[in-house]
């Protein structure tokens, strides 16, 4: 087995001993739903953790998640509504044509060095806070300020997310107790972001108060129109809702650009495909950008933006090849090394291929010609997880992702900064990452 395929298998993760069992059919059972509630996500557990600091929950590896209990809640309020989408790309657009754009266009007049990994982060968050409940942060600015929240929020989830990376989960546990250290940081942290969530739901029932026919489509606002008012339960939503949007589309869009600037033939066939549709409604050309669609899944087939993901076994159980689970067995399935598996991509898994994700009139899909999109089994490709599991924000995810592509590219080239033939460092947390920062000049295109 090489280390590849060692990474790739589905790791069971007890005290001190680690037990390797195959990927995807191990995946497969955990994307499933179950006669039993047996599993939850690991990066919904961290999320659990993250809220617990100032609820005092109790139990939290052996209870169902809180976040099983948004999906439900969002799904029963039309995630997917045509008025939901439809906000999503005014607030999306509005942010690329007037803060990002502009902030590209100084830049590129100036010669100046940007690190788009910090820009793309500030533009995910200012989305993020406008979609899920209406708020400017106010983020992604000409001066590119400092942002105490966002700040905060980070050294939150890094602190509870290193809880699920750490092998000795009962150090974590006593700085919890003692008050000290990580903990205490954590602690104090939580405390100030469940009082900046409380203030902007004050400010939104107030709002719905004065205006009750819900003229803002924002996630938070369906919430509290739709009944649902207890504090502690919304606020958890707000906090839930970044934590799973702010940084997933930016590190997926940092390193997308870093392969097309490898990539120059990929680049030219996407911008190709861009000017097309440039007289097309934004709806309409982001469902036709087919190319680029699968462009997108090919850069997160490489460069996944949840590199490493997880379940823990709420009962006994056995994976397909009669590993037998325990309950409280932590079970990690790995997207960035699936992405990288001879067995399923082939001896070719290395390059950077968005034909691998497409095929040609002729070939029995289509008769005009043109690209269409063939999709993989998401239990070989868990990027978005699978199944019941299926992350509800996927086509949203995508639209952001389309536009700015379309946005930049139409505009601009994106030129690393680095040296020739120096491949940023990946790093691998909660999120992927560069190590560093992704620093990149911007020249504009002719005409």
């Amino acid at each position: 087995m090489s280390i590849i395929e060692l990474v790739a298998s589905v790791s069971l993760l007890l005290p001190f001993l680690p037990i390797e069992t195959e990927a995807p059919n191990g995946y497969r059972i955990l994307s499933k739903a179950h006669p039993l509630p047996l599993l939850f996500s690991v990066v919904s557990w961290m999320i659990d953790a993250f809220l617990q600091e100032t609820q005092q929950m109790s139990n939290t590896y052996l209870k169902p998640s809180f976040t099983t209990t948004i999906k439900r809640q969002v799904s029963s309020h039309e995630f997917n509504t045509k008025s939901l989408r439809k906000f999503v790309e005014t607030v999306v657009d509005t942010e690329v044509s007037q803060r990002l754009i502009p902030i590209l266009s100084t830049a590129a007049a100036n010669n100046t060095v940007l690190d788009l990994q910090d820009i793309l982060q500030r533009f995910a968050f200012d989305n993020i806070c406008k979609i899920a409940f209406g708020y400017d942060p106010a983020y992604l600015l000409p001066d590119l300020p400092e942002a105490e929240f966002a700040k905060t929020f980070d050294d939150a989830a890094k602190i509870s997310s290193g809880r699920f990376a750490t092998l000795f989960p009962f150090l974590w546990k006593i700085k919890r107790i003692l008050n000290i250290g990580s903990e205490k940081r954590l602690k104090e942290a939580c405390s100030d972001l469940r009082e900046f969530a409380r203030n902007i739901i004050k400010e939104k029932k107030q709002e719905l108060s004065n205006k009750p026919s819900l003229e803002t489509v924002d996630l938070l606002s369906r919430f509290l129109s739709s009944g649902h008012s207890d504090e502690d339960f919304v606020t958890d939503i707000v906090i839930s809702f970044i934590l799973a949007g702010r940084d997933t589309t930016s590190a997926a869009l940092t390193w997308y650009f870093w392969l097309l600037s490898q990539n120059p033939e990929i680049e030219k066939e996407i911008l190709r495909e861009i000017k097309d549709k440039s007289e097309s409604p934004v709806y309409e050309e982001v469902k036709d950008m087919v190319y680029t669609h699968a462009s997108l899944c090919e850069s997160m087939r490489l460069y996944p933006p949840v590199p490493i993901d997880g379940k823990v076994a709420l009962r006994d159980d056995v994976l397909p090849d009669g590993t037998v689970i325990k309950k409280g067995m932590r079970v990690s399935y790995h997207p960035y090394a699936m992405g990288r598996l001879e067995m399923l991509w082939g001896p070719d898994w290395e390059e950077f291929k968005p034909d691998r994700w497409l095929q040609r009139a002729g070939d029995g899909v289509s008769n005009d010609g043109k690209w269409s999109f063939v999709g993989r089994d998401p239990n070989s490709y868990p990027v978005f997880q699978a199944g019941p599991r299926i992350c509800l924000g996927k086509d949203m995810a995508f639209l952001q992702m389309k536009r700015v592509v379309a946005g930049i590219l139409r505009r601009f080239k994106v030129v690393p900064a680095a040296e020739d033939g120096v491949e940023p460092v990946f790093v691998s947390f909660l999120t992927s990452k560069m190590e560093g920062g992704f620093p990149v000049r911007f020249e504009e295109r002719a005409g």
